[in-house]
């Protein structure tokens, strides 16, 4: 096939980490309520060898190969363990040799998520989990689910909702629809949360927060109106708070399964209020963080 026409479906960075296999379990099921394949990858970084090193690295490459190949038979192991081995969600693995982070961006052109781990092995796994997650939600060409190694609790199914962080932009468009999708495969709620100020914003002159508030409440309203329509299944609950918008989701995400949020935000009085919430979220959520990136395919 082509690779024009291949269709990884969820693919996912897998080094052998806990949180590497955190993200395999969690795309796993992902890959199951969305029906469609599951792509397990696992890239080595080849160094460019002086004359003395060949003898070296060919070495070297060959037991990166074999361990590569046992990473992706415990991946497989994992991902059959969450779905089930009679589920119906097909499960490739690839062991690819190439730069990683721009690689794994090349193959987010043919997905339609990605997910990671948010930390690796350490410094002889040639870092495919930890900075790699921080790669992708900047440059990727489909959502990144970022997984961190805790699980859900244990025993009943996740009733947890779903959380969505809403400013307005086009990318938090995109994170409403990835949200009501992702509330309604699994039969949660979906709170909406619009963090539309922080203390520095409050205290600026000649700004009356009584009309601003009112107009942040039309704006949330707005933006998950026609949603709402779309996927009336999904119980929605909307959160309106005066705070910054990455430690008002911060904190509303110690009680969800799941965040989404945009890779990109919008400005007011010339500051941005939701963008680099992305990486906030990444670095301190606790839970699953989806960010809502356009795919090119």
């Amino acid at each position: 096939m082509s690779s024009k026409t291949t269709h990884y479906g969820i693919v996912v960075g897998v080094d052998g980490s806990a949180a590497s296999d955190a993200a395999v379990s969690w795309a796993a099921h992902d890959a199951e309520m969305r029906r469609v394949p599951l792509t397990l990858v696992h890239v080595e970084d080849p160094k460019a060898p002086t004359w003395s090193q060949i003898m070296i690295l060919e070495q070297v490459r060959g037991w990166q190969e074999a361990e590569g190949r046992n990473v992706l038979a415990s991946a497989f192991k994992i991902a059959y363990d969450a779905i089930g081995e009679n589920s119906a969600v097909q499960i490739d693995g690839e062991l690819l040799f190439a730069a990683t982070v721009p690689k794994l961006i090349e193959l987010s052109r043919r997905a339609e998520l990605i997910a990671v781990g948010t930390d690796g092995r350490g410094a002889l796994t040639r870092g495919l989990l930890g900075s790699v997650s921080s790669g992708l939600v900047r440059h990727a060409h489909c959502p990144v689910a970022v997984i961190r190694d805790e699980g859900a609790p244990a025993g009943q199914p996740d009733q947890r909702p779903v959380l969505v962080g809403i400013d307005g932009s086009s990318s938090s468009e995109l994170a409403t629809k990835l949200a009501f999708d992702e509330a309604s495969r699994r039969h949660v709620e979906l709170v909406a949360v619009h963090a539309w100020s922080d203390r520095e914003l409050v205290e600026l002159p000649g700004i009356d927060w009584s009309e601003v508030k009112a107009e942040e409440q039309r704006l949330l309203s707005e933006a998950l109106a026609g949603w709402r329509e779309r996927y009336p299944d999904v119980k929605v609950t909307t959160s309106l708070v005066c705070d910054a918008p990455s430690r008002a989701l911060v904190d509303a995400a110690r009680s969800a399964q799941l965040v989404v949020v945009g890779s990109h935000g919008r400005t007011f009085a010339g500051r941005l209020v939701l963008g680099s919430v992305s990486n906030a979220l990444v670095q301190s959520a606790r839970t699953p963080v989806i960010v809502a990136r356009k795919s090119v395919r």
